[in-house]
């Protein structure tokens, strides 16, 4: 701008890049050699700004709006003892959202759903804890960098959730016992071994498995349910 002899060049340019415009100058120049150029960058500065603060405060209160209602879904307790009628997908994001913190400056999720899936007979809350543990295990495993897969199909007459991480993997001779209770590879304190026992626990009680495949950059575990939807 100074070679076209703009007067406060530097602030000027100051207020443009704010407001967004670093490149092209040539039709603003009119307004920039205006004696009230710099009043009126000041106040379309001050617009954007306030948009941007505005749309802020929109993100934040949409977030925080998904928080508590995942709050809500996951303290539901069914104290029936009975199954209900369950979206699996709709648990896994409910999931999520309760770790978007920890998720959201270093961990990638790839999402592979197959949104054609039917609700099915399930005790959800039970289900809800198996996500939570393979998806917090997945974090821990990568120290929150990396990239984690939720792939959720139908095969024949089951369903098929997996979770794959890319953490620095499970030793091939460690894999026989994860599923033990009290078994853990954590530091004391940092792990209680009962995690996996339970999430077995409640696989078996849906008459499902769990299978786990792991290599160095690469850890699988996968959760297969039968299909039970509510007969008419």
């Amino acid at each position: 701008m100074t070679s076209h002899s703009i007067e406060k060049a530097a602030k000027l340019a100051n207020i443009l890049v704010g407001i967004g415009v670093s490149d092209d100058l040539e039709p603003l120049l009119p307004l920039l050699k205006d004696p009230e150029g710099e009043k009126i960058l000041q106040t379309a500065y001050q617009f954007a700004n306030l948009q941007t603060s505005t749309r802020n405060i929109v993100t934040a209160a949409e977030r925080a709006a998904k928080v508590v209602f995942a709050l809500k879904t996951y303290a539901h307790d069914d104290s029936s003892g009975n199954k209900i009628e369950a979206n699996i997908i709709e648990g896994i994001e409910t999931i999520l959202t309760l770790y978007y913190n920890q998720l959201k400056y270093g961990v990638e999720v790839i999402r592979n759903y197959d949104y054609s899936l039917p609700a099915i007979l399930c005790y959800s809350d039970q289900l809800n804890q198996v996500w939570t543990n393979l998806i917090h295990n997945g974090i821990q495993a990568m120290d929150s960098k990396g990239s984690l897969t939720i792939d959720v199909r139908k095969e024949d007459d089951q369903i098929k959730v997996s979770f794959t991480d890319s953490g620095k993997g499970i030793p091939p001779e460690v894999i026989p016992k994860i599923f033990q209770p009290f078994f853990t590879t954590k530091p004391p304190g940092e792990g209680s071994g009962l995690g996996l026992d339970i999430v077995k626990k409640i696989v078996d009680k849906h008459q499902g498995q769990i299978e786990v495949e792991s290599v160095p950059g690469k850890t699988k575990f996968t959760v297969v349910l039968p299909i039970e939807i509510v007969s008419e």
